[in-house]
């Protein structure tokens, strides 16, 4: 009785190797039957063999079989990330690829030789349209990708500039100059200082710095050092290792520095820096690169620096309150803004414009301003100068229904301080002849047109100074707290030799 032949079974090898080898044989057989398509990159990025299945996808690559295979895999197959396996010798398990060719699901793993070293990567489609056999995945893939892309939007509009040059208001010569001055630090990647007191538009102009520059597509990023504890400065500036201190997130946190990289990082009030970090702070600008706490690595990075005070650094400087070192290092393009009571000639526009952002803000009707209030505002002293402005200005806007503010708006908040019997008015009526002058109003004569008054105080500053100084127009410019350009352009106009007469 003849029995049916039948196969031995076969036996798994006794070795390891062999094992390994019959395992790798047979998932390569099964990927090589079950998956849609197959193909092998070797160390070079080079096609050298697709499965036939694969061979589908070429119409809607735009290629034939003998123009792919021999070709870097990154010029065939857009968006692919198998020279990425290659060059790292990391797989990338699952994951989307999309192409003119369509949506597939894929994998791709590292190829290695028998010293560990990678010589290819073997890349599969699991899936074409995994969006109709996916659904479920697909949506919520997608509607976490809208949201990362929502979250980045919001991300770089907060770090974008809030205004330009053009939002520093004034066409008097002292707003001009630094307009000038801003313009020409914005072409280069120098240190800025920023010096003036509280309230003149410092952190306004550092963003219209920024916007003017090469940086202006990258982060706008501004940090007020009296804004953030002293213990916590360090951490916010130069970031956070992963497991740092307690409590530390295990991920780590960037400082700001390292969120500003590729753009410009304001730093405002850098007077009140603490002296312990103040060295750290100069080696990051001096060196370009920063160690977050906790951490051994250092980090490169590529950030332009504008800082702002209205302290006296000088002053500082000289107690030991402030490193004359890093003082040295800030101070590399120094621009002063003037003070509102410099400029009063620009407090019409500066008004004007004010008034349209509160309203705007508000949603209230925009308010004008009568000539005896614009008066009654030039003659006030400014402490807190267009900071101040504005509060007064918000405060007039919001405590009356009226359409038109008078000065009795203004006088009502206490505006109008010791300046005002000296302040020429901005709109004074014309002047009565003489001969209808009457002995009490005699005084009065003697008040000379402000325009007139200014360049006469100006001109006793400037000789004074030049005086001082033997003749040195540089000397005399540090001097005066003006540009040397500035000081040229009014020289001519200065009679040097009238300093007798100012005695």
């Amino acid at each position: 009785m003849a029995a049916a032949a039948t196969a031995a079974p076969t036996t798994l090898p006794a070795d390891a190797d062999g094992v390994l080898k019959l395992a790798a044989q047979s998932m390569f057989d099964t990927f090589a039957h079950t998956a849609m398509g197959m193909m092998v990159v070797d160390r070079d990025h080079r096609i050298v063999w697709i499965s036939d299945g694969y061979k589908r996808f070429l119409p809607a690559l735009g290629h034939a079989e003998s123009d792919f295979v021999g070709r870097r895999v990154e010029e065939v197959v857009p968006n692919t990330l198998m020279a990425q396996v290659i060059d790292s010798g990391q797989p990338i398990l699952v994951d989307l690829l999309s192409n003119q060719a369509g949506t597939f699901l894929v994998s791709r793993l590292p190829l290695r030789d028998k010293h560990g070293e990678v010589i290819g990567a073997l890349g599969l489609v699991l899936l074409d349209h995994p969006e109709t056999t996916m659904q479920p995945l697909m949506t919520k893939f997608t509607r976490l990708q809208r949201e990362l892309d929502d979250a980045r939007q919001k991300l770089a509009a907060q770090r974008r500039p809030k205004y330009t040059l053009a939002s520093f208001i004034g066409a008097s010569a002292a707003a001009i100059e630094v307009k000038r001055q801003a313009r020409r630090v914005a072409q280069t990647d120098s240190t800025v200082l920023l010096q003036g007191d509280t309230g003149t538009g410092k952190e306004l102009l550092a963003h219209g710095i920024h916007a003017a520059s090469a940086r202006a597509a990258r982060s706008f990023v501004g940090v007020n050092i009296t804004a953030v504890p002293d213990t916590l400065l360090e951490a916010e500036f130069f970031g956070v290792a992963p497991g740092a201190y307690t409590g530390a997130d295990r991920k780590g946190r960037d400082g700001k520095f390292k969120l500003a990289d590729g753009g410009t990082l304001f730093l405002d009030e850098i007077g009140d820096m603490p002296l312990a970090l103040q060295a750290k702070l100069l080696r990051v600008l001096q060196e370009q690169e920063l160690e977050p706490l906790g951490s051994n690595a250092v980090q490169r990075i590529d950030v332009r620096v504008i800082a702002a005070t209205s302290r006296n650094l000088p002053a500082m400087v000289a107690d030991g309150s402030f490193r004359a070192d890093l003082y040295y290092r800030l101070n590399v393009l120094p621009i002063r803004l003037p003070a509102l009571r410099e400029r009063l000639t620009d407090l019409e526009a500066l008004v004007e414009a004010l008034a349209d952002d509160i309203a705007r803000r508000s949603g209230m009707p925009h308010k004008s301003l009568t000539p005896d209030a614009l008066d009654l505002l030039a003659c006030h002293s400014w402490p807190g100068n267009i900071r101040e402005l504005r509060n007064v200005l918000e405060q007039a806007t919001l405590m009356t229904d009226d359409l038109l503010l008078s000065a009795r708006h203004f006088s009502a908040l206490g505006v109008a301080g010791p300046r005002a019997p000296q302040a020429a008015p901005l709109h004074a009526e014309p002047a009565a002849p003489m001969h209808a002058v009457d002995a009490a109003a005699a005084p009065t004569s003697r008040i000379k047109p402000l325009p007139q008054a200014v360049a006469e105080l100006e001109a006793r500053a400037i000789r004074a100074a030049m005086a001082a100084t033997g003749g040195n127009k540089l000397a005399a410019s540090k001097l005066l707290g003006i540009s040397r350009a500035t000081l040229y352009e009014k020289l001519p106009m200065i009679d040097l030799n009238a300093a007798a007469e100012d005695a």
